[in-house]
């Protein structure tokens, strides 16, 4: 038995042949939306990239406050400043062992016997008076061992012509005679041979003292009197 033909469906005009069959229109429509993902995704990213970085990103006043910071850290690990007393006393000056008074011009002239020019009247020989000074400190250990405090008033003659010196105990001292003969002994060996050439000088005999005290271990010692000659 023969079948009867199919019958067609007609096409509408201008329809795409492709539409007809059924294969066009799902292609072109999953194109659109994929590229809305595309860009979806890619701003997404954006959107959460941006704030990341602006969170992570240093700052200028982190910056300063890590600086800060650090500071703060190397003054605290830094050593503690010694404490000074200011209210403590000073110490103590050691008391001195012998204590002299001003080198005296007692007289001078052109000899032993016609030295009648007073004291006030001679000119003064700053090298003389400071080397006997000086003598005179170096000996403070021949000083009398004594229980109390005593002086000795050291007389240097010196004469130009003969060139020589001598130191003898003075009667202004409470130490005087045998007493004091070891201490002038010791000033003697101690005063330098002087330049007699060089040293200037007006006359050609002097008498020149200078009282020294000696005061007991951690007594003050008032200054010196000027020493009287007899």
């Amino acid at each position: 038995m023969a079948r009867p033909p199919r019958t067609s469906i007609p096409s509408i005009s201008g329809e795409p042949r492709s539409r007809r069959l059924g294969v066009g229109t799902s292609t072109t429509s999953d194109r659109p939306l994929r590229a809305q993902l595309v860009v979806a995704g890619v701003v997404c990213v954006i959107l959460i990239a941006v704030p990341l970085y602006l969170l992570r990103r240093p700052s200028s006043s982190s910056a300063a406050a890590v600086v800060a910071s650090a500071s703060a850290s190397a003054l605290r690990s830094a050593p503690a400043p010694i404490a000074v007393d200011a209210g403590a006393p000073p110490s103590a000056k050691p008391a001195e062992r012998v204590k002299l008074a001003p080198a005296q011009r007692v007289k001078c002239g052109a000899s032993a016997t016609q030295a009648r020019v007073e004291g006030g009247l001679c000119d003064s020989m700053p090298p003389v008076e400071q080397a006997l000074a000086t003598a005179i400190r170096g000996c403070a250990d021949a000083a009398p061992k004594r229980k109390e405090e005593g002086s000795i008033n050291f007389v240097l003659n010196i004469d130009f012509k003969a060139r020589k010196f001598h130191v003898f105990p003075g009667a202004s001292g409470s130490w005087r005679g045998p007493l004091a003969r070891k201490a002038t002994d010791c000033v003697n060996r101690a005063f330098p041979n002087p330049d007699w050439g060089a040293l200037p000088h007006q006359y050609a005999y002097y008498w020149v003292a200078i009282l020294a005290t000696y005061p007991l271990p951690g007594a003050i010692v008032a200054p010196p009197g000027t020493p009287t000659f007899e």
